[in-house]
This record gives C-alpha cells, structure tokens and sequence, in this order.
C-alpha cells in the first residue's frame, strides 16, 4: 500500500503523521511545492517512527515522480482566503491548484482513489473528478465525516455521555448550507429528538454548522486541522483495510436524492475500491427540500468555474 499526501501544511502533514502511526501503508509520499518543507516533515515524522512502532517509510518530496503507483491520493493542497479575497477568487485560485496536482496524480497514477480536502471542498471534487475522467467511485470529497464528528462531539458535551455512544450524520454541502439529520443521530442508540428538546437540538445544529469558523474565532490566524486530518484518515483506513464503513462523503450524484450531476454529501459504503454504495436514506420532505437547496447551492457555484 502507498499512498501520497499532497499539501504539506498543518492538515496534510497531521494526516500522513496520522497514516504512519497507523500503519496503514508501507510508504507514503508527502509533496509540497516549498521546497525543503515536505521533506523537513518527513523526516521529523519517520524519527517518531521508533517510538510509535511504525515500520512505514515517508518520504518528502517536491516532485511527483516519486508519488508512481500510489493506491490513495489525498489532497489538502490550497490556499486560505486573504483579506480583499472573495469566495469567487478563492474557488478559482484552489481550482487551479487542485487542477494542477489532479492532472499530476493521473499521470503518475492513474489507478488511484482519490480523496479532496481542499477548500471549497464541494467544489473541488467536482473538479478531481473533472478533471482525471475517473469513475465516480475513485473521487471522494471529505466533509461530511467532519461535520459528523463535531456534531457528535457537541452532542456528547451536552449530553454529558462517550463520544463512544453517540452517532451523527450531516449530509449537503460542506458549508453553511449542510444538512445535519438529528433524527438519524442518537445516544446509545435512542434518537436524539427523544432525549433532547428541539431548541437544544437546534443551538447544537447551529454549532455545527458554525464548527469551522467557530476554531478560526479561536485561533485567530490559520484553520482546524486535528479533526480534518482524522477525518481524512478514517476515511483512508475504511479503503485500506476494505472494512465498508458506511461514512457521510462528498460524491457525484447522478439521480440519487433527485440531484443530478453536482457533487454533494450523502451515506456512502467505503471500501478497497472506493465509493462501493451510494445509500439512499427515507428523508422527510423538509430535510429533502433542504438537501436539495445545498446541492443547488454547490452547483451555483461549480458554474462559476473558470479553470
């Protein structure tokens, strides 16, 4: 198994640290554009490597010759926005770049699954899987494990219970317009709607909504990256070890939920080949209508593409 990261800033480089500890490949390449920085943290990982009992080699590079025949391919590359920056500048300044490191990947290797990370993320799947003319199944957007996650997590605090006893699902976009499904989230398996009353159900689906910014508030300078990489790397291990987790991703829809040709979070089944299943939930016609505005809010902004 090898698997190539690409962006070696805080979410790519947490993600291939995460990968090695795991052990879930025998190499993974970690590729940046600024030259020294990938390999610098490469090499401070693989020295961890004695300690965390992991025999996988991780290499730095600044090329792509070194990414050959790699089974997953991960990209987190991209900018953040600047001040003066808009959204529009942003999709296409990331565009381009994932545009770049898509036509890279396949050309080194065109068998790999693909995983996006990147900013917008919705809309950078679209153009992975524009771009490398790859099946559906083998481009993937990470975002709804994510907000799945803070979901759960905030449910947990509020609850006052185990991450461990709690599931959450958010579908839609990643953004303001996603769709988290409190009736499909619960506490050691009851429904969430039997335990909580709907204002708390609703300050919790706002925090959600709000999980990224909410962190950047925080920080002041830069983005979450601890829970995006791990996210990312549940994802990986799902293909790795072909367990068919059933995890919220990004993917092209082509009928399903009545959305067509947009890339949009819903429950897939993840294994050694990619997206295996596309599972098809009973959604009331509230949460359908509000899936459906996400999609179109997605699409809205995949036709503002200029790459």
């Amino acid at each position: 198994m090898k698997i190539t990261v690409i962006g070696a800033g805080n979410v790519g480089a947490t993600a291939a640290q995460r990968i090695t500890d795991k052990g879930l490949a025998n190499e993974v390449i970690l590729v940046d554009v600024v030259d020294g920085l990938a390999q610098g943290k490469a090499l401070d990982i693989y020295e961890s490597s004695p300690i965390e009992r992991s025999d996988t080699r991780i290499i730095g590079t600044t090329s792509y010759g070194p990414t050959a025949n790699s089974n997953i391919v991960l990209i987190t590359a991209g900018i953040a926005r600047k001040p003066g920056m808009s959204r529009d500048d942003l999709q296409n300044t990331n565009a381009s770049i994932v545009k770049l490191c898509t036509e890279q990947i396949i050309s080194y290797s065109p068998n790999a699954i693909i995983l996006i990370v990147s900013n917008p993320l919705d809309v950078m799947t679209y153009v992975a899987l524009k771009v490398s003319n790859l099946p559906r199944h083998r481009v993937i957007g990470m975002a709804g494990v994510l907000d799945s996650a803070r979901f759960r997590s905030f449910i947990a605090l509020e609850y006052g219970v185990s991450v461990e006893d709690v599931t959450a699902f958010v579908l839609g976009g990643h953004g303001d317009s996603m769709v988290p499904l409190p009736r499909y989230s619960t506490i050691g398996g009851i429904p969430l709607p039997d335990l909580m009353d709907k204002a708390t159900i609703d300050r919790l689906v706002k925090r959600t909504k709000e999980g990224g910014i909410e962190i950047v508030n925080h920080l002041k300078t830069g983005s979450a990256y601890y829970a995006p990489s791990a996210s990312a790397v549940q994802m990986i291990e799902s293909i790795v070890k072909d367990r068919k987790r059933i995890l919220s991703g990004a993917v092209f829809l082509q009928g399903e939920y009545g959305i067509q040709d947009t890339v949009v979070g819903v429950p897939i089944k993840l294994g050694k080949n990619g997206v295996e299943e596309i599972v098809q939930i009973k959604l009331t016609p509230e949460e359908k209508a509000q899936l459906s505005n996400s999609a179109a809010d997605v699409k809205s902004n995949i036709a503002k593409l200029n790459f």
